[in-house]
C-alpha cells in the first residue's frame, strides 16, 4: 500500500491527558499567579475564575454549587461517594473500567449492602429502564476506555428520590447536559479542556447538598473529602478555598482553555467540534473492510473516547495476548513515523484502537490520520506474513 504523505499538523490523540488546544503555547500561561500562596488574593480570584468560567461556558444552574478538588475526576468520585452513599440502596452501572471500579469501591471498601450491579461487556450498555431513580445511581456518563456513552437522560426520574451521581469526565464539552437530571457531577481539567491532570471538578445540585448537610455516614473521611463541617456546608469549597494546595500553573493552563471555549460560544461550540470529529472517523470505518466502532450501537457511540475494533479474521484467529502485542506494533509504526501518539485501547479493554475525538483536536488532523492507519495496518500484515 502507497505511504501517505500528509500528516496531522498535531499527532497527539491521547484520550487523557488529551490535546491541547488548537493555538496553545506556554506564553498562554504569563500571566499565572506563581510563587504566591493559593490563599493570596490574587490566587483565590484565579480560583473563583476556573468556577464562574465554568458556569458560563457549560450552563450550569445558579443553584448548583461549583468545586475545585483534588485528585482529578477520581478524587471527585470518590469523595462524593464516601460522603454521601448508605443512605438509601444503590444501583450502579458498570460498562468500562472506571464504572467498574466505582462497583468495586461501593461494593468493597464502602461495603454497601443494598446494591444492584448492572454490569456489561465493552461495547455493551445495560437496560436503563431497569434503573430505579428512587435509589442512588452511580454511572459514566462516556465510558472513556470503551467509547460508550448514555443515549439520553430520559430514564432519570425528575420526581426521583435518589440522587444521580455522575462521573461525566469525558462528556462535559461534548453533549447537552441536562443539569436537571443530575445531582453529582464530576470531571477532570484533562479531557475535553485538553488541560492538566490532578484537579477534578465537582458539581452539586441543591439535593446533594441537603443530602450532605443531613446524612453522616458510618466511617471515618479523609480530610480531602470532608466537605461539611458540624453539619454544615464547607462554603468556601465552593469559592475556590480549595481543601488542599492546587497548582497555580494548571490553573492559568485551565483558564487558557476556558477562555478558547468561551470563544467557540461555550458548550455548543465544543460540542459541534466533537461531532465534526466522530464525522469523521465514522466516514472512514464505513469505507474500511478491517475496522469497525467498538459500540455495538450507534446511539450509544462516544464521539470523544472514540473506541475502534479490529475485525479482520486475520487479525481474529490470533489470541488476546497477540493481539495486544500486536496492537502495540500497530501503534509502533505510527509513532515512528510522527503521526500518531496514544492510540492503543486502555489495557484493561479488548485489544483495539482509541482515538481521541474531543474539541482540542481538529478534523482537519483525523482526516490525515485515516490513510495512515490504513498504510500501518497493511504494514503490520505484511510484516507478521
Amino acid at each position: 500500500m502507497e505511504k501517505p504523505t500528509a500528516k496531522p499538523n498535531c499527532p497527539n490523540f491521547s484520550s487523557g491527558p488529551c490535546a491541547k488546544r488548537p493555538g496553545w503555547s506556554f506564553e498562554n500561561l504569563a500571566g499565572a499567579f506563581l510563587g504566591r500562596s493559593h490563599r493570596a488574593t490574587g490566587g483565590k480570584a484565579k480560583l473563583k475564575e476556573v468556577i464562574d468560567l465554568h458556569r458560563s461556558t457549560l450552563g450550569i444552574p445558579d443553584d448548583y454549587r461549583i468545586a475545585i478538588v483534588a485528585g482529578s475526576d477520581t478524587g471527585a468520585v470518590e469523595m462524593t461517594l464516601w460522603s454521601v452513599l448508605g443512605e438509601r440502596g444503590v444501583d450502579v452501572m458498570a460498562w468500562e473500567v472506571f464504572g467498574s471500579d466505582w462497583l468495586t469501591d461501593v461494593v468493597n471498601q464502602l461495603k454497601i449492602t443494598d446494591v444492584r450491579q448492572f454490569k456489561v461487556d465493552f461495547g455493551q450498555i445495560p437496560d436503563l429502564s431497569q434503573i430505579d431513580t428512587d435509589r442512588d445511581i452511580v454511572f459514566t456518563w462516556n465510558g472513556t476506555t470503551s467509547g460508550v456513552r448514555i443515549p439520553n437522560h430520559d430514564w432519570i426520574g425528575d420526581n426521583r428520590k435518589g440522587l444521580t451521581i455522575c462521573d461525566a469526565t469525558s462528556a462535559v464539552f461534548a453533549y447537552d447536559v441536562d443539569w436537571k437530571k443530575l445531582d453529582v457531577i464530576t470531571w477532570s481539567w484533562q479531557k475535553v479542556l485538553g488541560g492538566e491532570a490532578a484537579h477534578g471538578m465537582l458539581v452539586l445540585s441543591p439535593r446533594a447538598v441537603e443530602r450532605l448537610t443531613t446524612f453522616k455516614p458510618d466511617r471515618a473521611l479523609p480530610k480531602t473529602y470532608r466537605m461539611t463541617s458540624k453539619g454544615e456546608l464547607n462554603e468556601g469549597l465552593f469559592k475556590g478555598e480549595t481543601i488542599n494546595t492546587p497548582s497555580l500553573l494548571a490553573v492559568e493552563d485551565c483558564l487558557d482553555a476556558l477562555r478558547w471555549v468561551e470563544s467557540l460560544g461555550g458548550w455548543k461550540g465544543t460540542e459541534s467540534r466533537s461531532k465534526q470529529n466522530l464525522a469523521v472517523i465514522e466516514n472512514w470505518v464505513q469505507k474500511t473492510d478491517w475496522v469497525d466502532f467498538l459500540p455495538e450501537r450507534e446511539d450509544i457511540r462516544s464521539r470523544t473516547s472514540i473506541c475502534l475494533k479490529i475485525t479482520d479474521p486475520w487479525f481474529a484467529a490470533f489470541d488476546e495476548d497477540t493481539q495486544r502485542a500486536l496492537i502495540k506494533d500497530f501503534v509502533k509504526i505510527l509513532e515512528k513515523e510522527n503521526v500518531a501518539f496514544d492510540i492503543a485501547g486502555h489495557a484493561k479493554a479488548a485489544p483495539g484502537i482509541r482515538v481521541w475525538g474531543g474539541a482540542t483536536v481538529e478534523s482537519s488532523d483525523l482526516e490525515a490520520l485515516c490513510p495512515w492507519m490504513d498504510w500501518a495496518y497493511a504494514e503490520l500484515k505484511t510484516s507478521k506474513a
